[in-house]
C-alpha cells in the first residue's frame, strides 16, 4: 500500500459569503465569494484565487526543489497564473476550463537548457497540477543573470 499524507482544513462561516480557513498551527485566512459571483469584498481572497494560487505556487516550489536536488543554480523565479472560468464545450456548469501559467527563471549562463528541463519536469510532477482535471498550460522563459552578460 502506498503512503498517504492527509492535509486537513477547517472552514468556519462568518455570515454572508465570508468564511475562514484554518489549518492547525497556522493563522486562519479569510475567504469570500469573488465580486464576479456577487461577492461583496474584493480585498478578500476567493476560492478561485486559492485554486489558481495552489497550482502556481506548487509549480514554483517544485522548480526550486528540483533545482536544489539537481544542483542547478536558480537566481530568480517568478510564476504568474490565470485560471479561466467558463462553460465547457457541450455545456454544463461553470468550471475552470484551463489554467495558464508562465514560469520565468533566471540562472547562470550555460545552465539555460537545464533550467528549461527542470521547469518542464516540475510541470509534469507538481502535485496540484497533476491532480486537476482541467488543462494546465505552462510557458517557460529562461534568462541568465545580467551581471554575467
Amino acid at each position: 500500500m502506498s503512503r498517504e499524507f492527509p492535509f486537513a482544513v477547517e472552514i468556519d462561516w462568518h455570515g454572508g459569503r465570508l468564511t475562514s480557513a484554518a489549518v492547525e498551527g497556522k493563522p486562519p485566512i479569510q475567504i469570500a465569494t469573488p465580486p464576479e459571483f456577487r461577492g461583496t469584498n474584493p480585498e478578500v481572497w476567493s476560492p478561485e484565487d486559492f485554486f489558481v494560487a495552489a497550482a502556481a505556487s506548487c509549480l514554483a516550489v517544485s522548480i526550486v526543489s528540483i533545482a536544489e536536488y539537481e544542483g542547478i543554480p536558480l537566481l530568480d523565479l517568478a510564476v504568474t497564473a490565470t485560471g479561466i472560468v467558463g462553460r465547457p464545450e457541450g455545456g454544463g456548469p461553470l468550471r475552470f476550463v484551463r489554467l495558464e501559467q508562465k514560469a520565468t527563471l533566471e540562472t547562470e549562463p550555460g545552465n539555460e537548457a537545464d533550467a528549461e528541463r527542470i521547469a518542464r519536469k516540475a510541470e509534469e510532477t507538481c502535485l496540484v497540477a497533476v491532480s486537476l482535471a482541467v488543462a494546465v498550460k505552462t510557458a517557460v522563459v529562461v534568462r541568465t543573470s545580467s551581471a554575467d552578460i
